[in-house]
């Protein structure tokens, strides 16, 4: 399988990939767990069907040392006992924004309220801002097909 478009090659996806990159880094360098951070582009690109960034943040992830048990359970996280009270309000937030058109009144004052119990403003902040950042990575990708599997950790560093 190959892309329908090489994003990396064409002089003006590659120029946007630029500045969505460095939005990653502003996000990347904030005080919002980098577990967290993690967990939440899985969370989304799994929803997005998008097997590119499936593959690149589960290898992320394990590279900075996150356990196989909780990736595994990433998709299941409601029923599973291994994320934090924080953990689970930043995956509900990021279902609710990614799933954004499925919701009559896009993302809930409940499912807010309880991440801000949770994160500093500058840390939603960050929050908000990754799962845009994230959502946007993921439509890219899907439609372009972009082919998943040959990733590896830092390949983008």
């Amino acid at each position: 399988m190959s892309a329908r478009l090489n994003i990396f090659a064409n002089a003006t996806a590659s120029s946007a990939l630029k500045h969505f990159i460095a939005a990653g880094q502003v996000i990347a360098e904030s005080s919002l767990p980098a577990a967290t951070q993690e967990l939440v582009k899985i969370r989304a690109s799994q929803i997005n069907g998008c097997g590119f960034c499936t593959d690149m943040h589960t290898k992320e992830a394990t590279a900075a040392g996150e356990s196989a048990v909780r990736l595994h359970l990433v998709a299941a996280w409601r029923e599973a006992t291994v994320f934090t009270e924080a953990e689970r309000a930043a995956l509900e937030l990021t279902e609710e924004a990614t799933r954004i058109a499925d919701a009559a009144g896009g993302v809930s004052d409940e499912v807010w309220a309880e991440a801000a119990k949770h994160y500093d403003e500058e840390q939603l902040g960050a929050l908000v801002s990754l799962i845009a950042l994230i959502n946007a990575f993921n439509r890219a990708n899907v439609i372009v097909q972009q082919p998943a599997g040959d990733y590896r950790p830092g390949q983008f560093a």
